[in-house]
């Protein structure tokens, strides 16, 4: 067997959700409940109609979208954990124009407003990573400052809205359908789930991104100043602009995550208790996914799975809703702790190849002795 080093990131992956779902089943026999009927009912109530199947490719939507923003920093060797305020700032944006122009044609509304959605997150990544390239500062610190004065500014911006825009004092008027990323074919072939035509332009930024990443100068150039920023910057490469470009991508993905959320799931705009969660949930997914954007999809499709097929589970099985965020924790730990699963294979490999050396020594002792 090959060592260690050349198992594919896939199979760690692999391994990291079989182990949370077996964590989660042992908490379901330890809480008395059947962890076969709790995990058949979760997948049952995710992919046994239409109408859910939409809903979970509806969840994957912003988790791809922002899982890609976080892999975009993390090749540079940046940690942006300000997805979530980058989320709500698109969000706001996106949607708070389309409500103020829904007397304009659609065809030119909806286009300005994803791209000015989009463009509010690519400002909010700007921020940290200009301030990491000019002074030094840590991208961690000061997009965890930024999610709060998102959170608490955009609060603000919702509260003081025109009245004509409002519904409630905390919660604006619901988007026509026809101002809206919905669309008819997408409703109507999922069974009137909230799929919108978001989905599609999510699967389009991850593979325009992959090509960014994998076939450009652009996308060499932030994978070169991740491995080694030295290097990149003897090779003649501006680390400092690099930072900024990085980070101005990524924010501008996850603008793109709170543009599906506004113009194409909720349709409006309220006052939220905290940032966005699809902001953390995100980096979770890319994290399982380990660097790969085809992993993205598939990581995305599972958390989406959880998510829906969770809140059918105590009606179909009892099992309470809350061991799905058992489950899902279960799993993001052993991603982050995936030093234990290397060291588990590579014990395996260390035995067999031992092994496999002790069978033509045999072979050789039982010839000699003849």
């Amino acid at each position: 067997m090959a060592k260690i080093n050349s198992y594919s990131v896939g199979l760690i992956s692999g391994l990291a959700v079989v182990f949370g779902l077996l964590i989660g089943a042992v908490i379901m026999l330890a809480s008395g409940f059947n962890p076969i009927t709790g995990y058949t009912s979760l997948v049952q109530s995710a992919l046994g109609s239409s109408l859910n199947i939409g809903e979970v490719l509806r969840g994957m939507t912003p988790l791809m979208l922002t899982a890609a923003g976080f892999l975009i920093a993390q090749s540079a060797g940046f940690f942006n954990i300000g997805l979530a305020g980058q989320v709500y700032g698109g969000w706001i944006a996106s949607t708070w124009f389309v409500l103020a122009h829904q007397q304009t044609s659609m065809w030119l509304i909806i286009p300005l407003g994803v791209l000015i959605g989009t463009m509010a997150g690519a400002v909010l990544g700007l921020i940290p990573g200009w301030l990491r390239a000019q002074f030094g500062a840590s991208e961690v610190i000061t997009t965890i400052m930024l999610n709060y004065i998102v959170l608490y500014g955009g609060n603000a911006i919702v509260n003081g809205l025109p009245k004509k825009l409002m519904q409630t004092t905390d919660m604006t008027k619901t988007l026509s359908a026809a101002h809206s990323l919905r669309w008819n074919v997408l409703t109507n072939l999922t069974d009137g789930s909230r799929l919108n035509i978001g989905f599609i332009l999510a699967l389009f930024a991850l593979a325009l991104m992959w090509f960014v990443m994998k076939k450009t100068t652009i996308g060499y150039e932030i994978r070169a100043v991740g491995l080694n920023g030295n290097a990149a910057r003897y090779a003649g490469m501006s680390t400092k602009m690099t930072a900024v470009t990085a980070m101005t991508i990524s924010g501008a993905l996850a603008g793109l995550a709170g543009v599906t959320e506004g113009l194409g799931t909720y349709l409006n705009i309220f006052v939220q208790n905290g940032a966005p969660q699809v902001g953390y949930d995100g980096m979770a997914v890319a994290l399982l996914a380990s660097g790969s954007f085809i992993g993205i999809f598939f990581a995305a499709a599972l958390f989406s799975i959880l998510s829906v097929g969770g809140l059918g589970m105590p009606l179909a099985s009892g099992v309470p809703t809350e061991l799905v965020a058992v489950v899902t924790a279960s799993i993001i730990f052993f991603v982050g702790a995936n030093y234990l699963i290397r060291l588990g294979l590579a014990k395996i490999d260390e035995d067999e190849t031992k092994s496999d050396k002790k069978k033509p020594d045999n072979a050789t002792k039982g010839g000699a002795k003849q």
